[in-house]
């Protein structure tokens, strides 16, 4: 039997606060069921596209009925393994394919949002290639909401590249943005003025422990610098805040350093 969370977290901030569905060493169903009492929302991984790691329609029914009996809503992060601007056309068409599916088979859960990343894999970071690869980008995206997805549906997380490089996308298409800070905090991007770029199309922040070149640690591996400036933003920020750490210990840790320093900072 797995450890329950010490508490329940549920509409204890002005956020939707919530984790991943991979916190206990098993599959998605009963990591929502050891967590759906506790948390708001789910972040359910489907971090690779094989159909294998994907739950199947009568677990999705299931869950479905989860989230009716614990006031509970998910949101979606899509493959790691797919790229709508790789330089291989039938990469690019899996996937598209990969995200309809995804759509498709997870459409009963009316999930939050559908976070995506849109992978950089080039070598050399040379204009020409970035002008390139934003445009296999703004042919796939095409193509996917020609199929059916909704483009607000879907939130375009940062990663190792500024961000900017894909904001004429996000706006031209009307996509959401998930913002990771764990990733801002790796890459050395600003973390206020990302937020303040973008807060208006924020859906999703990824919440979690970084140093270095090491990220998804317990939150309270967060520098105070770091603290000091993430805290007034969660402070202002009315969407879904996930922690994204893996383990138990990870998310009891997380929670407790979220709480004192919400507490610590409520009056500041």
């Amino acid at each position: 039997m797995y450890p329950a969370l010490p508490k329940s977290y549920k509409g204890a901030y002005p956020f939707k606060l919530g984790t991943t569905s991979f916190i206990y060493p098993d599959h998605i169903t009963p990591n929502i069921k050891m967590l759906a009492p506790y948390l708001d929302e789910i972040e359910l991984l489907f971090f690779e596209s094989q159909p294998a790691g994907m739950p199947s329609p009568q677990e999705i029914t299931e869950i479905r009925q989860l989230a009716k009996d614990f006031d509970l809503t998910y949101n979606i992060h899509l493959p790691l393994d797919i790229s709508l601007g790789a330089s291989d056309p039938s990469r690019r068409q899996a996937a598209i394919e990969t995200i309809k599916h995804i759509n498709d088979l997870t459409a009963p859960l009316a999930p939050s949002t559908y976070t995506l990343h849109l992978p950089y894999d080039e070598a050399e970071f040379d204009n020409e290639r970035i002008k390139r690869w934003q445009g296999h980008i703004r042919q796939s995206m095409e193509k996917l909401l020609a199929a059916g997805i909704e483009a607000e549906s879907i939130s375009i997380e940062n990663l190792a590249y500024p961000l900017e490089w894909v904001e004429k996308i996000i706006n031209d298409f009307n996509l959401a943005v998930c913002i990771d800070l764990g990733h801002l905090i790796v890459n050395q991007f600003d973390i206020q003025a990302t937020f303040n770029r973008y807060y208006q199309k924020t859906v999703i922040i990824h919440l979690y422990g970084a140093e270095s070149r090491h990220d998804h640690l317990s939150l309270d591996n967060l520098a105070p610098i770091n603290t000091d400036i993430i805290m007034p933003i969660l402070k202002q920020f009315k969407g879904i805040v996930s922690l994204e750490v893996f383990s138990y210990d990870g998310l009891v840790s997380s929670l407790n350093f979220l709480e004192k320093c919400w507490q610590k900072y409520a009056n500041k």
